[in-house]
């Protein structure tokens, strides 16, 4: 069987036995701060299991595309040394939500390996955790599992945990004993060795606490089923070979790379090394570009650069002077387009983001070589390279440490490994942080309590501004509390709202909650969790109690703005796909009453004919005034069969809610909107930057705000008329008039400066001093700038012969000297260290050749200090 029809194989089964085949969902974990990337299967599940979230089906399986390259889970080292090592892979998985638990879980996995999969049973070990009776006694009851095949482990081996946080539980594996051509050699080993002979294939964790951030284990709402069978690993064993990379889902990667570098697998052991690690690396910076991380210095998109470059060190090795990563992107969205049809569609987008990173690192890697020789030579007799210097080289300018040892081994240095961990871990806290910093605020497990205690907020906003509903739960300072009076901010829970909770991009609501006893300002409305809206209010009058009966009304206005430009938005995502390419996808965005932000992936800044183009057609787009459709509970694979576009930080559920607009745009999203397009009336785009590597930002206005926008341009073009009493059809030529003008007036004032100069230069000798034998001249010459300084010395050194001459100038907060001095002194007098020497007084630096130099500073009240100081240099000689 090929990896793709043990895939579907998989999912076929499960699907027979009752569950639901659920997409993989995005690299990038929605809404867990905990983890930098998708790692397992369950992770699309994990609100699920803590019964936060509900789906119409309680039976699951899933091939769910996973890295392991950062955090707690980090494999990256050890990628291309190993046979089963990846940054990048598969994992099968299937579920339950509170209905079956372990008996039903053993059956399915030993049926599935045994008589589906066809391995032999003679061949299979079972593990539980240690604690553990019942799933050891439900497999020793299994049919066909010899005696003395289920071993006991410890917490290490058999308790799984996702993260230090979340969902968690005893596990049993499935192992496979492939015999003693795989094995150590050791006489002891046995089941649990280390080596690959005893092979695990798949863990079934029996999902049962949550752990919290005190590490107490919580019991779940229902127990709940979670397993895990790496694809390439199950894949290996059913063709046959002794590593995942020799199978059909890498080692087509494999031979491209033969193809790029002339070389062939398996005849050299470094360079093997070398070709897996391409393989493996190519399949991840693939997938993880397609689902929305670029290369930065940061979070998600560090680790991408790490991987990426990785690779190309390793492209280095083999021979290969140019770019090839980007190449062998085409070859992995060959073989996983099938199951990924997503890669199709961005794979144009990801060579052109791979092939701009490979570049840059190609020029990084020599330059890091040239100046990690420098400091080799600076350390002397010193025969280890500071740890220091090797993480600059690391983290800097993205110099592999390995190829830094590579380098010292070859000159019989050693290198500082202690002190550049020292650093990395300085580096990894650093990027810990940068994704902790957004994690859940302390009033997450308050939220997540009446979740699991049935509180739900009904949502009635799509249809109505107003509507009524029951105070259900006051929170002041963190806690719950029964009332809240005048001048005290809360937050608010009712049991229906029509406000909108800020999410998608779209910011939250405000207006007016009114009850009998009291009347609050709702200041924004945020959505915390998925059937969780809390609004933020400040009383303003009397006393507001929980189980009130209150009338809560949004800002109309404000409202209207924010559909207003949440519409717009959908039209410029469609247009900007029209005219720049179907590789434009969302990547952040924000949609305020005001204005609107949207950030999306493209290579380049648009240049501003494309600007116009887009603004055209979206203003005509919004005159043909066509109806906004919207379609809730759509099952999300028809949605996407349809076109609908998702979103890479979005997390869908299986119903989906879709929003049309004519022929041309159709998404799933769960903002507000206007009716029709045309009530949008006007767009305009303000600003087009960029956001980050790879990312563009478009910042636009629509509605009334883009009228105002344009009607204060329209102002400020009339006022400039009628200060230059010119029609406004006039005021182009005029002020192209004005600034030629206005240029010729400055090279005449030039010229006549320059000529006052000169004239001036017989008279400024007037001040030179002997001092030793030396002529010097120190003065300030008025107004003068830095060229007008050195126009004066080219004048002063023709007359003076043999001197030293400092000048200087002030302008505003600035001082400015020029020393200059005759090349007959310029060997005992060097005007580069007396600049430095001067440079101080005024508060700033200085330097330059031995004939002529320049400070400058901050400091100009103590330029007289600075050319006095002068003549006290020359006479100390």
């Amino acid at each position: 069987m090929t990896g793709s029809e043990i895939r579907n194989l998989f999912l076929k089964y499960f699907e027979e036995k009752g569950h639901t085949i659920v997409k993989s969902s995005s690299l990038i974990p929605k809404n867990d701060p905990t983890l930098l990337f998708t790692n397992a299967g369950m992770v699309q599940f994990k609100d699920v299991f803590l019964g936060l979230d509900k789906r119409d089906y309680n039976r699951a399986t899933s091939s769910q595309k996973c890295v392991r390259a950062g955090g707690k889970h980090n494999d990256l080292e050890n990628v291309g040394y190993t046979s089963r090592h990846h940054t990048f892979f598969e994992m099968l998985g299937n579920f339950s939500f509170g209905d079956y638990f372990k008996k039903e879980a053993i059956q399915f996995g030993w049926e599935l390996i045994t008589d589906v999969y066809k391995l032999p049973r003679e061949k299979l070990w079972v593990t539980v955790f240690e604690e553990d009776d019942e799933a050891e006694k439900l497999w020793q009851e299994t049919e066909g599992l010899l005696p003395g095949r289920v071993v006991r482990m410890g917490e290490k081996d058999n308790f799984w945990a996702m993260g230090d946080t979340g969902p968690c539980g005893p596990c049993s594996e499935i192992l496979i004993d492939q015999g003693e051509e795989f094995g150590c050699g050791e006489p002891e080993c046995a089941v649990g060795c280390d080596c690959d002979r005893y092979l695990e294939l798949w863990n079934l964790v029996f999902m049962q606490f949550e752990r919290d951030g005190s590490g107490a284990l919580n019991p779940l709402p229902n127990p709940s089923i979670d397993t895990g069978m790496g694809l390439e690993r199950i894949t290996a064993v059913l063709q046959g070979v002794k590593s995942n990379y020799e199978t059909d889902l890498l080692r087509g990667i494999i031979s491209r790379v033969e193809e790029i570098s002339g070389k062939t697998y398996g005849e050299d052991g470094s360079a093997d090394v070398s070709m897996r690690v391409i393989a493996d690396h190519g399949r991840a910076v693939t997938f993880l570009i397609s689902d929305g991380v670029f290369p930065s210095n940061e979070g998600r998109g560090y680790v991408l650069r790490r991987i990426l470059r990785r690779a190309v060190r390793h492209a280095k090795m083999l021979g290969i002077e140019e770019p090839c990563l980007y190449r062998i992107a085409a070859r992995v969205k060959d073989i996983m387009s099938d199951a990924y049809p997503e890669l199709e569609e961005r794979i144009g987008f990801v060579e052109e983001v791979v092939r701009n990173e490979e570049e840059r690192f190609f020029e990084t890697i020599d330059r890091g070589l040239d100046l990690l020789n420098t400091e080799i030579e600076k350390m002397g007799d010193r025969k280890t390279i500071p740890g220091d210097v090797v993480f600059k080289h690391y983290d800097t300018f993205g110099f592999p440490v390995d190829l830094t040892q590579d380098i010292a081994r070859e000159r019989g240095l050693g290198i500082d490994f202690a002190g550049f961990e020292a650093e990395m871990e300085k580096q990894r806290e650093k990027s810990r942080k940068a994704w902790k910093g957004a994690g859940e605020g302390s009033l997450q497990p308050l939220y997540r309590d009446f979740v699991s205690g049935g509180m739900l907020v009904n949502f009635t906003g799509y249809d109505r501004t107003k509507d009524t509903g029951r105070i259900t739960a006051i929170i002041k300072d963190g806690a719950l509390v029964d009332s809240a009076g005048e001048g005290e901010s809360v937050d608010i829970i009712t049991d229906r709202t029509p406000f909108y909770g800020e999410s998608g991009g779209q910011v939250g609501d405000r207006g007016t909650l009114e009850a009998e006893g009291g009347i609050a300002d709702v200041t924004d409305t945020r959505k915390p969790l998925p059937t969780l809206i809390v609004h933020n209010a400040v009383v303003k009058k009397g006393t507001l109690w929980v189980g009130d009966t209150a009338d809560l009304r949004v800002n109309e206005k404000s409202r209207y703005g924010a559909e207003t430009h949440h519409t717009t938005t959908h039209i410029l995502h469609a247009v900007l796909r029209e005219v720049l390419g179907t590789h434009v996808g969302q990547a952040g965005s924000l949609v305020a009453p005001g204005r609107l932000r949207f950030d999306f992936t493209h290579h380049s800044s648009i240049d501003d004919r494309d600007i116009r183009k887009m603004e055209e057609i979206i203003n005509e787009r919004i005159r043909w005034d066509d109806t906004v459709v919207t379609e809730p509970d759509v099952p999300y694979d028809e949605a996407i069969k349809r076109g609908a576009m998702a979103f890479f930080e979005e997390k869908y559920g299986d119903k989906v809610r879709v929003v049309s607009i004519g022929d041309y745009s159709r998404e799933l999203c769960g903002g507000t909107h206007l009716e029709s397009a045309g009530e949008a009336g006007l767009f305009k785009i303000v600003s087009e930057t960029a956001s980050s590597a790879g990312v563009r930002r478009i910042e636009a206005l629509a509605g009334e705000a883009a009228w105002n926008y344009l009607r204060g341009k329209e102002e400020k073009l009339t006022e400039a008329a009628r200060v230059l009493r010119v029609p406004e059809s006039d005021l182009l030529p005029r002020l192209t008039k004005l600034i030629e003008e206005n240029e010729g007036f400055k090279k005449e004032l030039e010229g006549f400066k320059s000529r006052m100069l000169t004239e001036k230069t017989g008279d400024l000798l007037q001040n030179v001093k002997e001092l030793n034998g030396v002529s010097v001249l120190s003065v300030e010459i008025p107004d003068a700038d830095p060229g007008q300084l050195r126009q004066v010395w080219d004048g002063v050194r023709g007359r003076l012969k043999s001197g030293v001459a400092v000048l200087g100038s002030r302008d505003g907060g600035k001082a400015y000297i020029l020393v200059g001095v005759t090349d007959d002194l310029k060997k005992k007098y060097h005007s580069g260290n007396i600049a430095k020497e001067l440079a101080p007084l005024i508060g700033g630096k200085g330097g330059g050749r031995p004939d002529m130099a320049q400070a400058g500073g901050s400091s100009p009240e103590n330029l007289p200090k600075a050319l006095d100081k002068v003549f006290e240099l020359v006479e100390a000689g």
